[in-house]
């Protein structure tokens, strides 16, 4: 029993794994934190092994939780650095000053943020979305279009602001 279960786990470790981290890659901008990441999402789901239905849902659900745990920790960190170099500063950096998607599609609020992660930098359908989060497709599609307005709308004020 064990021995297959190990089988198992190591046969979806090297079918998803080179996926996961290239996603997570993408999300985070750095090779290193991205396999961090991909990592820990594994370990996670070997923790739950048994408990776990759907392990590929598991897998990019957890990794999503834990680069939005680093683009949090992220943000302190630049809002700590802009604060300390401030006073040297003349005039303070706008938070209009970076119009990054990455910083866009983290400031959306979760029902939206969590969509965008599995459709757009996942490329899973929207009937898998809608499985994952537990919400039906028409809601899945609503809220898609609902983020991507929300982007347009971040977007179009940046280009305005620089221009």
């Amino acid at each position: 029993m064990k021995r297959s279960r190990e089988e198992a786990a190591s046969a979806l470790f090297a079918a998803l794994y080179p996926r996961l981290a290239g996603w997570c890659r993408r999300l985070v901008d750095d090779d290193e934190t991205a396999h961090e990441i991909a990592s820990e999402a594994f370990t996670r789901l070997w923790a739950r092994w048994t408990s776990v239905a759907e392990p590929r849902g598991f897998l990019y659900v957890t990794a999503a939780n834990i680069v939005r745990d680093h683009w949090r920790k992220m943000e302190r960190e630049r809002r700590a650095v802009r604060r300390a170099t401030a006073e040297a500063a003349v005039r303070p950096e706008t938070e209009q000053s970076d119009p990054s998607v990455r910083l866009l599609v983290q400031s959306l609020p979760e029902r939206l943020r969590v969509p965008i992660l599995l459709h757009y930098y996942a490329d899973m359908p929207i009937r898998e979305v809608s499985a994952l989060t537990g919400r039906k497709e028409g809601t899945v599609k609503a809220d898609l279009h609902a983020a991507r307005e929300l982007l347009r709308a971040h977007l179009r004020r940046s280009v305005d602001h620089t221009l």
